[in-house]
Order: structure tokens, then sequence, then C-alpha cells
């Protein structure tokens, strides 16, 4: 009863909604325009004007700068990125190998910056563990882990059930994989800070100023249109508002609580020390930090889509999701039953119909994109933003090709997502077949992945 439901986040409710930037006043021209003030527009803003001080760079946001995914997600800058092993069979293990790394120094680079520009966002280097519970799933963390290694990450651990309790004391963990490459972060405390950084630069930001349509050098509004040789854009979950883009990206949902602040005996029982990323490796799998202020914020996917790509408004979410997600709070560790939440909150993020994450620079038109990070956007949206600023300086003869405009998500085309009501039917049975899976992988004990997942990754095109 006590629970905020909404309310954009509660990283929101903890750290205060922005002063308002004004919209845009009339009809503009710049160099660059951005479309979408999250942490991909933000950041490619301030790279370029960094490496090109002199530009013209308008960002143009629908509500606030972070109103979307960057002010709601779990927290976890670290070094996965999707659709890595289908770039492996695309264009080679050495150029899957190539793009980790650059994930790898991704989560360094994050850190440096904010440091540079004095952007306290809580950030703390404790990696990403990623625990099992069934013997399904310590098949799968075994493959994983293997995996990662084999693409480069030799500093990764293994851990058994032991050295993984003396970590975090999760109930029933038989087994874990750690990196070093991840680190725990305030989503908003990042995003305000960098929106006053690009600011500081000389970066123009309207905000409350909807973009309805991109073509080749207009970013078109409700107050004026924004016209430039580039048009980028970098609007993730909320693609699909834009005209033409319905079926591009599919806004998939995903939730979280955060509870009340627990007490110094309560991190006696459960460890978490070195305050690393928690994950796991269940099908419908869920996402956790212990905050700065000793919370523990838990995410999952509760209801995954809604009809017709449609999004949510301030964040509010079901109480069914809400009760899923303290289930496995509570599975995870018993001790906190009793615990108090104190907030609840959605928001969506962009999936490509592949589960590729890609950036693009249309040199014939000027248009360029980046996105569909399927939830791994805290980092990844740094590495793309860098290289949307070479693709840029190369298009302008700036510069010439780089490491980063080599990586094989660049220029990755990816076919659009199907028409109502097949996409909805699909997501919501693909993900109704995760759910019966890890309930089936938790009671028989099997080693071998359920079938029925096997099947939904295909479907899906996760695999």
């Amino acid at each position: 009863m006590n629970t905020v439901n909404g309310g954009i986040s509660f990283w929101y409710a903890q750290d205060g909604t922005p002063a308002p930037r004004e919209p845009l006043p009339g009809d503009a021209s710049a160099d660059v325009c951005i479309v979408g003030g999250g942490y991909t527009g933000l950041w490619t803003a301030y790279y370029l004007k960094k490496a090109v001080p002199f530009l013209n760079i308008t960002v143009l946001e629908a509500r606030f700068c972070g109103y979307g995914a960057s002010g709601r997600n779990g927290g976890w800058l670290y070094n996965g990125i999707a659709g890595r092993d289908r770039y492996a069979r695309l264009h080679g293990h050495d150029a899957a190998v190539r793009l980790q790394q650059a994930m790898n120094d991704t989560v360094h680079e994050v850190v440096r910056v904010a440091a540079d520009e004095g952007i306290d966002a809580d950030i703390h280097r404790g990696g990403v563990l990623e625990i099992a519970h069934t013997p399904a799933q310590l098949a799968r963390l075994k493959d994983f882990h293997a995996v990662e290694i084999a693409f480069g990450e030799k500093d990764r651990e293994l851990l058994g059930a032991r050295d993984t309790a003396d970590r975090i004391r999760v109930t029933g963990a038989v087994a874990s994989s750690w990196t070093p490459h991840g680190a725990r972060l305030h989503p908003v405390k990042l995003v305000k800070g960098l929106a006053a950084a690009v600011e500081a630069l000389g970066v123009t930001v309207h905000e409350s100023t909807p973009v309805t349509e991109i073509r080749p050098k207009h970013a078109v509004t409700p107050y004026g249109t924004v016209r430039a040789p580039y048009i980028l854009r970098c609007t993730e979950g909320f693609t699909a508002s834009l005209k033409g883009h319905r079926r591009t990206w599919l806004p998939m949902n995903s939730s979280m609580i955060a509870t009340e602040p627990l007490p110094a005996s309560v991190w006696a029982e459960i460890g978490w020390e070195r305050r690393e990323a928690l994950g796991d490796m269940a099908h419908a799998y869920m996402y956790a930090q212990r905050t700065a202020d000793d919370r523990i914020a838990i995410g999952g996917r509760g209801v995954p889509y809604r009809y017709g790509s449609a999004t949510d408004n301030d964040g509010r979410t079901q109480r069914a999701t809400v009760g899923e997600l303290r289930d496995i709070l509570v599975r995870f560790f018993p001790r906190l039953a009793g615990t108090r939440i104190d907030h609840a909150w959605s928001g969506v993020l962009g999936v490509p119909r592949d589960w590729c994450a890609t950036v693009t620079l249309d040199r014939s038109t000027g248009l360029g994109w980046a996105g569909g990070y399927v939830g791994s956007g805290v980092a990844t949206a740094n590495l793309a933003a860098r290289t949307l600023r070479d693709l840029i300086q190369q298009d302008s003869g700036q510069s010439g090709p780089t490491d980063l405009t080599a990586l094989p998500w660049v220029g990755h085309k990816v076919r659009t997502w199907e028409p109502e009501p097949l996409r909805w039917l699909g997501v919501h049975t693909l993900y109704a077949a995760y759910r019966h899976a890890d309930r089936r992988e938790s009671t028989t004990h099997t080693p071998t992945t359920t079938r029925l997942a096997t099947w939904a990754d295909r479907v899906s095109g996760r695999r």
C-alpha cells in the first residue's frame, strides 16, 4: 500500500525531475540535429562537440532529457552487446572479438568521462555477477562463460556455490560467472550530468519538442522544422512513434521495484559488499543492483509488450508485475519477505527483429541512427555515440575510417517486425514460453535447456 507506482522511476523520485528546458521556438537550422535526449543522443552531442567545437548541434527531446530508458533502467554499466554472436557468424570471429573489446573499453570510457566532467553518478565498479539456480541454468552458465572467454574476456571468473555465496548469498545459487567489466550507477544522475555537460559545451537542447517525422535534412515538430545536413535518430524504445517507423524496433517493456533502505544487519546476512550488478541465467531473466543508499533495485520483463507498439506515460506498473518482481526478490533473499517496496516503475527498450544493436549513417541522405540495444544500452549508447561521431567526421571529410567505423555492427540492416496482431501475439506467446520453460526447469532439474525455450529463441531471433 505504501509503494509509489510510476512517477517515471525511483531514480527521479530520489534525485528530482530536472528544470524544464525551452521547446523549439520555430524553424531552425543546424549542422547536426539529434532526435532524442537520452544516453545515445546526449553522448553523440558530447563527442561531436568535443571533436569539432564549431559545429552547431541541436538536440530535440519529446519530454525531457532522460525521460525514457535512460532514466528508468537498472543502472548496469556493463560490457554486454546485443547481437555479438550473430555478428560473429556474419563477419567472422575476429570482427566480433573487436566489437567485444570495444564494449570492454566502453565501460572504462563512461567512468572516465563522468570523472572528467564532475558527474557524480554513484558509480561503483564491482563488476557483474550472473548466477545459476538449476541444472539447466548451470549448463547455460558454463556455456556462456566459455563463450565469453573465447571472445577475449580472459579476466572473467567462474565461481562455484561457495565462492558465489562469499560474494552474494543468493538462496539456491549453485554457481556464477563474474566479469570485472561492469559497474553499478544511478541512471538519472548520469543523464542529468551528461545533459548539463552538453549544454556547457554549447549544444542547444530543446525539450517538450516531439519529432513527428524524420526525412533527409529535416526533423519535423509541431513547433517548427529543424534543417540540418545530418539528422540522427536516437529514439530507442520510442522509435515507433515516428512516421514510418511503427515496425522498425519493438518497444519491449521492462519493470523494476526498489526496496526500502536495508539495515546493516540484513546486509551482514546477504553480503554483497562489492556491490556487483546481479543477474541470472533464467530465460525470463532478472537484473538487480545494491544502490548507494543500500536498497535493492530489481527488474524483469513483467508485461513484455503493449499492443500497437504503445508506450506508457509515467512508468505505472501492473500490480501483478510488482508481485512477480517481489517474488523473485524473496526467492533470492528469503530474509526480505517482510521488506517494504518503496517504488515500482516501467519503461521500454528498443528490440530489433534480429536482436542486434546497430549504428548507421546513410551517406546518401545524411540520416543516421543508433539503438536496438535490447536492454544493454547504458554502455552501448556510449560506443554508438562515438561511432556516429566518427562516421560523420568521415563523411564530412574531417577524418578517415577508424577502428570504430570498421566494427561489424556498423550499417547492419534488419527487417521490420510483423504487423499487428501478429506482433502482439508473437511476443506474448514467446514470453509465456520462456516463463513456462523456467518453471519446468526448476521442477524437473534436468541439465538440458527446455526445448520450448530453444524454440522460442529461434522464432524470436535471439539466436
